[in-house]
Order: C-alpha cells, then structure tokens, then sequence
C-alpha cells in the first residue's frame, strides 16, 4: 500500500537563515574530511564521469585543495595510469627516482629520457651514486652507443643535500649552482630522492593543494560491482590511489556491500567510500562493513535521469539529512549532484554533507576530458551522464546493474548533450568557494 513518508526537499525549495557572525569570508577556513582518514582544503570534488575527471583534471582540482575522482569508463590499466600520473605530477621529493647505471649506453638514456619525458637520470652503481646525466649533457653527442659515465656529471662535481633539508636551502643550491635539479643523499653518499625547482615552484604557487604525507596530490579513483573490480582495485592501490569509491546507482544492495568489505579487508590502508544512497538505513548498512564515507544522490544531477526512468530517488537537501542524522559524524558524506549554484553548495553543508560532488559545471572546463566544438559561433564541451547511452556502452553499464551486451537492450539511466565552453577549472572553483565563504 503506497504511505507517503514525508515531504522532501531539494536546493531551490530552501535558503540558509543568516545569524549573528564575527567572522570576515577572507577568514574562513573550508578545510573538511572526505573520508574518514583524509582531509581536503576545499569540500569540492569532481564527479567520476567520463567527460569530466581524467588526469588533467583531477591535478587541478588536488591542487586547489579539493580531489578528482578518475572515471571507470576505461581499462583497469588506463585508468591506474591514470592516477599514477596524478600522484608523480608534484613532489616535495621523488623518493625513488628513476635511475640508469654508468655502463648504460648514452642512445638507451635519450631514449628513455624521451619517453618518461624527463630531462635529468641520477646514474648509480649498486647503491652509490655516482653522477647525473641530464639533456643538456646529451644535446650534442654523436657516440651514442658510448657508456653514459663517459659524459656525466661525476661525483665530485655533484650538488647534494642531505635528508630533511629546507625548501630554502635547496633553492639557495639551485640558484649558487645555476641548475634545476638536487639529488638527496644520505650518509653512505647512497640516492635517497630527487628535488625538482618545478616542484618547489609548484608548492608555492598552490599552498592550498591536498596532498598526502608524501607530497604528493591527492586522487580517487571509481570502481563497479563487476567482475574485474577486484583486479581494478588492486591496480589502482598499487598506482598509488588515495580513495576508492565503488559507484553505483543504488548503493544499498548486496554487490556494493561486498565490493567495500572485500576492500577494507584486504586494502584497509585505503579509504573506501560507498554509494550511491538516500536513506539512513543504507548509510548504516556501510557504516557497518567498513565503509570509510557514503555518496548520497540518487538522480538530482542535471544530466540524471534515473527518477524518470526507474522512478526512484529523494530529493538531495532531505536525502543528505537523512544521512547525516543516521550517521552523526561517525563518517563524512559526500552530497553528489544538483550543484548549480555556489549557494547550493552551502545549502549542501548545512544539510550535513562534508564535501559536494560536482560533474556538469565542471563538464566544459579546459581541462576536462574531450573536444571543443564549434557550434553557431560559440564552443561547446560534450557532457554526458554516466546512465547514459553512449557512456553504459563505453563501459558504466554495472553502476546501473545491467549486462546486457546488445545496446538495444540496455536502459538509459542519463541524457547526453553539450555544454559551453567555461575556460579553467581555477575559475569556476574561485566563485564557488568564494560564494561558499
């Protein structure tokens, strides 16, 4: 017998009450936790889709001091690559830097130094280093097929510091010695990291970025309920991975519960978030194996269609207070979808999420996936939900638990179209945390 529940809320049907404050915007902090072990300078995160968070993205968004969520609509492989990239794009230090022997030939290195699009290889012998060999070394050189020790930078010459120096110390090197590198040694005169002037440089001009006790920016990445999820997972926690978040439709079902058990139990370093849900009683279920935050959001994204088709789903402001009641800060929420406004994404914080996921505003930056289009004038960026036709083929079809291999018989869940070209990331993200001050 239908029972109606209660009357449910959405972003345009409420406004935040103003009250007495002492605080100017300029002095407000927006640190959060997205899940229960990592803390973000900014409660925004970029949606898993596969015309909005690849690589390119995801750097921008860890270096503004939110997080992007690398899409699943790629091999296992590509997309650990793709997070690999994320984690090596900024260091304070590159601990295990790449490395070439003194005998290896001066061709082998430009080889590899192309292809790893570096400029500079620390040459060791065993576990001594013995020198450097960087482009300019080799810009010139004819006898390729030369040892590399013949044209390095010997170790007599070699500009060092030791474990633990400071960010102006390395820099005063670099500027006595004219030079962009600093290898890390320690006692044993053994190579212990590599300090790039890029990296520092990259530090200071983003001092609010998320990184990790490395360094390094921080990155998630989604996974499904299908069969190579186990392989997908254990490929993205060896490329580095910070979060993981197995995204479906409807995350209270036994095939999500399962994928984040098997996840905490054998990964229990890396946080798991589940989703994606509405209702408290399904936050409690992956509260209860493990689950380190809960997605909430079934179909208030502007690309969504599941309400229409499955007629399913509650409206986003009730649906995260739902959860945040079942939840009482035991784990954070991550409020995904619905986002048009900076001030919807306050109205999402109040409700009790601790960040917003956000997919079509940031669908047409620069550094989103895709091509421009010219269309009467004006440049577009396709943007497409992952329920989509087009996106269920490529391969999200299991966040909507379907099967079928025949596009005939797949169920859109999503719509997809294009939308106009919103110049960088870096833009968007200032009105938003601005408005959110």
């Amino acid at each position: 017998m239908l029972r109606i529940q209660a009357e449910a809320l959405t972003f345009d049907d409420v406004s935040l009450v103003p009250a007495l404050s002492s605080v100017l915007p300029k002095d407000v902090s927006l640190g959060t936790r997205i899940s229960r072990d990592i803390r973000l300078n900014l409660p925004i995160v970029s949606a898993a889709m596969d015309t909005v968070t690849e690589a390119r993205l995801a750097i921008a968004m860890a270096q503004l001091g939110g997080i992007g969520i690398i899409h699943k609509n790629m091999s296992a492989q590509r997309q650990a690559e793709q997070v690999h990239q994320v984690k090596i794009f900024e260091a304070g230090v590159i601990r295990e830097p790449f490395t070439v022997g003194p005998e290896t030939s001066i061709g082998e290195v430009m080889r590899l130094t192309r292809e790893r699009n570096i400029s500079g290889v620390p040459v060791v012998d065993g576990a001594q280093l013995v020198g450097i060999v960087t482009s300019r070394d080799m810009r010139f050189e004819t006898k390729l097929d030369d040892p590399v020790r013949h044209i390095m930078t010997k170790r007599d010459r070699l500009v060092t510091v030791g474990e633990g120096a400071s960010d102006e110390e390395v820099l005063a090197l670099m500027h006595r010695h004219r030079i962009e590198k600093v290898l890390v040694v320690n006692d044993a005169f053994q190579l212990r990291g590599l300090i790039t002037v890029k990296d520092i440089q990259k530090a200071r001009d983003n001092p609010n970025a998320a990184k990790d006790e490395a360094e390094q920016l921080r990155v998630g990445a989604a996974v499904g309920v299908g069969g190579d999820t186990e392989s997908r997972i254990e490929q993205l926690v060896a490329a580095g991975v910070d979060l993981i978040i197995v995204d479906t439709a409807h995350g209270h079902s036994q095939g999500v519960l399962d994928r984040v058990a098997w996840a905490k139990r054998n990964f229990p370093a890396v946080q798991v978030v589940g989703g994606n849900i509405v209702t408290g009683d399904a936050a409690l279920a992956l509260l209860d194996v493990g689950a380190d935050a809960v997605k909430v959001g079934v179909g208030p994204g502007s690309i969504c269609t599941t309400r229409i088709v499955a007629g399913v789903g509650i409206p986003q402001i009730t649906a995260i207070a739902m959860v945040a009641d079942a939840l009482q800060d035991r784990i954070p929420l991550i409020a995904d979808g619905g986002i048009r406004y900076s001030g919807d994404l306050a109205k999402a914080i109040a409700a009790g999420a601790s960040t917003v996921m956000i997919g079509g505003l940031f669908a047409g930056t620069e550094e989103a996936p895709g091509e421009v289009e010219l269309f009467q004038g004006r440049s577009y960026k396709s943007y497409r939900g992952m329920g989509s036709m087009g996106a269920m083929q490529q391969g999200s079809k299991d966040r909507y638990f379907q099967d079928a291999t025949d596009a005939d018989k797949l169920v859109p869940a999503g719509i997809e179209g294009r939308g106009p070209d919103r110049g960088p990331l870096r833009e968007i993200v200032h009105q938003l945390a601005g408005g959110l001050r």
